[in-house]
């Protein structure tokens, strides 16, 4: 694609980088084969190639964002399907991320969306106040028909029956390996401390148990990716900043072998601290983090999981799209299920977005639950016992359609070498699964 940006815009870092990925760009609409958005809506400007040009247009002539270009930019999953069919390596991700920081400072939208994203922003980062606004939804949700907002139904609609009590293992300590083999640290997170705390629970005894020292870092916590997506640049960034020198100092003191995140969104976005911080003081230790951060699955395919006989229990696997997209992790989950003694099996759409996407399913409702059934339909017609996901976005909104128990893969594997079963499967008039045997 040609560009025509003036020798002055490309001394911003920014808009050299969104030049290099315009250039890049041939025109091929490979990407539209394989867009949610484009699926579902059927317009041009809804598909990353629409998107570039809107994006183009609006950089190259430093123009004010239009309600139009604003709308269809929102109305990106950042699913980042694109980039895995893209054939010239458009790094979409990078160029919307550009363009959504670019509306943050250059668009006034109207009062009910800076609301509604103010107090997504203040809440969603931060697991106290999270619990205490899920407590607040779960109040109100007999009430959400009654909502005139589709956003605030689906508000009080995402909050889950039961909170979860505070879980002790997510403050700072740590927890020793059996037959030590590394030392690692453990992404905690935020909203997923708040949603379910047994992923981090399982985590920790299935890489202890498997021989990996863990540690969770004073001064770590939310990634910033919530923030980044919405384009407040400045707030991810201070989030972001506080991991960076709470996994540096491990690093620089008994040492890190690896960063272990257990929820992939979180996972993509700290894989790219070192583009995020490039020009900033901590780019070296910034570097450094994304060099060794690993999506769980990465680093239990390094450590000697014990296999287990397969006795037919059938899981669904839904493939997160910041794990096979964003990290392009695409088997090692799946592999190791059916190393654990799992029967696993795959939707047809196995590409496609759920529709969660951080926060899109509170901000874009309607087109989330158009994808959101669309998963649920290909998930339930594989008939399967349990329904295992990387994130938790994903599990929280796959959940909400189904009555098939949906838990988090290393939960699975937690259980199938030795730990408890897990909670979500021992629900009420629920048939329990059969656990494999291990050989």
């Amino acid at each position: 694609m040609q560009t025509t940006f003036t020798p002055e815009q490309l001394t911003d870092p920014a808009i050299k980088r969104s030049n290099e990925i315009l250039r890049s760009c041939v025109h091929c609409g490979f990407c539209t084969a394989t867009c949610p958005t484009y699926q579902v809506l059927g317009d041009e400007l809804d598909s990353p190639r629409g998107r570039i040009y809107l994006i183009k247009d609006m950089l190259e002539n430093e123009r004010k964002p239009d309600a139009k270009t604003v709308k269809h930019i929102d109305r990106c999953l950042s699913c980042l399907a694109c980039m895995t069919t893209c054939p010239s390596g458009v790094h979409y991700m990078h160029l919307v991320d550009h363009a959504r920081a670019y509306i943050e400072k250059n668009y006034d939208r109207p009062w009910s969306d800076r609301a509604l994203r103010w107090i997504l922003a203040r809440i969603l980062p931060y697991p106290m106040r999270f619990r205490v606004a899920l407590l607040g939804a779960k109040i109100g949700r007999p009430f959400a028909r009654l909502m005139p907002d589709a956003r605030l139904r689906a508000m009080l609609e995402m909050a889950p029956k039961t909170i979860p009590p505070v879980s002790r293992n997510d403050d700072p300590q740590t927890f020793p390996a059996q037959n030590k083999k590394m030392r690692v640290a453990l992404m905690t997170g935020c909203a997923q401390k708040a949603l379910n705390t047994d992923i981090n629970d399982a985590t920790i005894r299935l890489l202890t148990r498997l021989g990996a020292e863990v540690v969770v870092a004073e001064g770590a916590g939310c990634c910033g990716a919530l923030t980044h997506h919405m384009g407040k640049e400045d707030e991810s960034h201070v989030t972001a900043a506080k991991n960076i020198r709470a996994w540096a100092k491990e690093m620089d003191g008994d040492g890190l072998d690896a960063i272990v995140i257990n929820t992939s969104g979180c996972g993509t976005t700290v894989k790219d601290y070192g583009h995020m911080f490039r020009n900033d003081a901590l780019a070296a230790d910034a570097a450094r983090v994304s060099d060794i951060a690993m999506d769980v699955s990465e680093i239990l395919m390094k450590l000697d999981m014990p296999e287990g006989e397969n006795k037919g229990t059938k899981v669904a696997y839904h493939a997160a799209c910041s794990l096979q997209h964003g990290q392009q992790i695409k088997t090692f989950p799946k592999d190791l299920l059916k190393k654990a003694g799992f029967t696993v099996l795959e939707p047809a759409d196995s590409h496609l977005c759920c529709g969660s996407a951080g926060t899109y399913n509170l901000m874009q409702p309607e087109i989330s639950k158009q994808l959101k059934d669309l998963k649920v339909q290909t998930l339930e017609a594989l008939t399967p016992d349990i329904i295992s996901a990387g994130n938790i976005g994903c599990m929280m909104q796959i959940g909400g359609g189904t009555d098939v128990p949906i838990v988090h893969t290393v939960e699975l594997l937690d259980w199938a070498t030795g730990g408890p079963q897990p909670p979500a499967l021992t629900a009420p008039g629920k048939q329990e699964p059969q656990i494999p045997i291990l050989r």
